[in-house]
């Protein structure tokens, strides 16, 4: 890639780029009857380079195990965030992993 507004060879070069963005192809886990994530790689019109998920899980039926399972999500969530943030940015005196 030469300039900030080419194509990445990650990008998806279809109707996805639009308004200056980049999007790559949508990365797809899927269990049917249980949950689905789609992942897809953005970078923005300044350059920033982002990963945009999105999550759906099929909850229980009832309300305490719903709350269960949301809270388990949420947990999850804020652990794969919190590692994949401090990939990005290594403590100083250490390499990036």
């Amino acid at each position: 890639m030469t300039r900030r507004n080419d194509h990445t060879s990650w990008c998806g070069r279809d109707h996805r780029c639009n308004l200056g963005e980049h999007r790559s192809q949508e990365i797809v886990v899927d269990l049917p009857g249980h949950a689905r994530a789609v992942l897809v790689r953005v970078r923005t019109a300044s350059g920033r380079e982002h990963a945009e998920i999105r999550v759906r899980v099929a909850l229980a039926d009832v309300d305490p195990a719903a709350r269960r399972q949301l809270g388990t999500l949420l947990a999850g969530l804020r652990n794969v965030v919190t590692r994949a943030a401090a990939v990005r940015r290594p403590r100083p005196g250490r390499a990036a992993a």
